[in-house]
């Protein structure tokens, strides 16, 4: 049987947009294959989160798969499998399926509810939806399909620290019969995710001797990055198709076809990361209405990468740089600053702080000691700037980008209302040991980021002869203490088990605790990592905790 694997880039709530794209896919692809198959709630887009609980949107997707069934009857040899929410019909429970429906020829030949519903990370799946009932396979054109949703195929021990679910869905399908066993998903980007995946699916072929179809949303929605590489596997879990990373593709495969040994071939993590900053960047803007972004440069390796992949994700023409000199600026930031726009041939603006900082001191000389440049005074210089950048976006419609590290938002070396200011955090779940992996990719080719703004030791710039090293322990070393602490659960205990320094533990952990007030109010933030800020974190501000 000859699948076709649509690995498209839906947008959320736009159930119009996104039925065109099924629609078209079918006129272009219909006469060559049997079976069109498409992502995880592709007709509302993942994920809906609380637009679920709209009535309208619930209506406007049953609508939706009213005119496909239509539709298909213009080509009533060819299925179609897409992802829907879709009302149970009972009185009892939330009254959502997360469902595949597959289709032809104006009918609904069969519908698979999602069996296991995430709730952790970023997941909140049983705020919305009620589990299958039960599971069923599905002859069409001489097989029997085994359907599966996303987290259905992740049953399995050796990735869960307990077991998370009663039940596994793929070996229940396999025993039900199934051919071919297809899992349509919506699985968020994160590092070394895609080999953990490959490996899994692999295991479901090789386990029950079936061919394995897996296909992936593309694209970015908010803080999560989906990056495709959709798969077709053989019976022994060879590759046989394999989609791109991070971008839409349409694969046809024969599903009798053998797989070739090392057709798969995991992308290099940091290169990943980047494609995915870019793509995450890219639809971020383009799907929340924005064409351009400004971003402050400080001569520094955080707003250089950032600002080189906003010219990489929008164009040079779309991107403005903002030079906001202080008193405590060197000479070197401000060229570094502007020989970085020149490479990448981006706009710049020169906007000297300076005056306006000696006017706020004049008004604060009775109220604050403006002779002392402590954390008020550094504050009110990082303050200024991001007026600067908000003015800037207002007049001209500007997305300002944020430029602040993981490690930075972590532990609270970012100002509130000042760098912290923006529509979107391009590297706030980029550790800075990884921002000058980024810095070094970037360069692979030619030099983008000149040199001395990599090697040059790292400065906020706020008071004279500052280096992030007189507040910070060194990046190396925060990096690991905070991913034992944030992703790895371990207690201080456990960190100083390790030979980290007890006080350097102590410091860092309370700083991650005391910073989150801030990160409640900082911009939407591009997860790359298992455990991110934001959405996937929910840790109480008004509390009382040591560990």
């Amino acid at each position: 049987m000859k699948i076709t694997l649509a690995q498209l880039n839906p947008i959320v709530g736009d159930i119009s947009g996104n039925l065109r794209k099924v629609t078209d896919t079918l006129e272009n692809y219909g006469a060559e294959t049997d079976l069109i198959v498409f992502s995880e709630l592709f007709l509302v887009g993942y994920p809906p989160r609380d637009l679920l609980e709209q009535p309208a949107l619930i209506e406007a997707t049953r609508a939706a798969v009213e005119k496909l069934l239509a539709v298909s009857r213009s080509q009533p040899r060819t299925g179609i499998l897409v992802g829907a929410a879709m009302p149970t019909g009972l009185d009892t429970g939330k009254g959502l399926h997360n469902c595949a429906l597959l289709i032809q020829g104006g009918e609904i030949l069969g519908r698979q509810n999602k069996s296991l519903l995430p709730t952790y990370d970023v997941f909140d799946e049983t705020r919305h939806f009620d589990p299958a009932a039960q599971l069923e396979v599905f002859p069409f054109q001489g097989e029997t399909l085994g359907i599966s949703i996303c987290e259905d195929a992740w049953y399995e021990p050796e990735l869960w620290a307990r077991r998370l679910y009663p039940c596994d869905p793929i070996q229940a399908l396999a025993q039900k019969g199934a051919t071919i066993l297809i899992n349509i998903s919506a699985s968020p980007f994160q590092v070394g995710k895609e080999g953990t995946r490959f490996r899994l699916f692999r295991n479901h072929a090789q386990r029950f001797g079936l061919p394995f179809i897996y296909v992936n949303q593309a694209g970015g929605n908010d803080e999560l990055i989906f990056d495709g590489r959709s798969k077709a596997l053989d019976h022994r879990g060879e590759a046989v198709a394999v989609a791109p990373a991070f971008k839409e593709a349409v694969l046809t495969v024969e599903t009798a076809a053998p797989g070739r040994p090392g057709l798969y071939q995991p992308q290099e993590e940091i290169a990943s990361v980047h494609e995915a900053l870019v793509l995450g960047l890219r639809d971020y803007l383009r799907k929340c209405g924005f064409s351009k972004a400004v971003v402050g440069l400080s001569g520094g390796v955080d707003s250089a990468v950032t600002c080189c992949l906003a010219q990489q994700a929008l164009g040079p023409d779309n991107v403005l740089g903002v030079l906001m000199p202080s008193p405590y600026s060197s000479r070197g930031s401000i060229r570094d600053s502007r020989k970085l726009a020149k490479s990448l041939g981006v706009r710049v603006k020169e906007i000297p702080i300076t005056p306006i900082y000696r006017a706020y001191l004049r008004s604060l000389k009775k109220h604050l000691d403006v002779e002392k440049i402590g954390v008020a005074l550094e504050n009110v210089q990082a303050r200024i700037r991001g007026n600067i950048l908000m003015a800037l976006s207002n007049e001209f419609g500007y997305l300002v980008l944020s430029t602040g590290n993981k490690s930075e938002m972590a532990v609270g070396y970012c100002t509130l209302y000042g760098d912290m200011s923006g529509g979107l955090s391009v590297l706030a779940d980029v550790p800075k040991t990884m921002v000058y992996q980024l810095a070094r990719y970037l360069n692979r080719e030619r030099v983008l980021i000149p040199e001395e703004i990599i090697t040059k030791p790292p400065s906020a710039e706020l008071r004279p002869d500052q280096k992030d090293q007189d507040t910070l322990p060194p990046y190396e070393v925060l990096d690991q203490i905070m991913n034992y602490y944030l992703t790895e659960g371990y207690s201080f205990k456990d960190i100083t088990r390790l030979g980290f320094e007890p006080e350097t533990v102590r410091w860092v952990i309370r700083a991650i605790d005391r910073s989150e007030y801030k990160r409640r109010q900082a911009a939407p933030g591009l997860k790359i990592t298992s455990k991110a800020f934001g959405m996937g974190r929910r840790i109480p501000i008004a509390a009382r905790y040591e560990f």
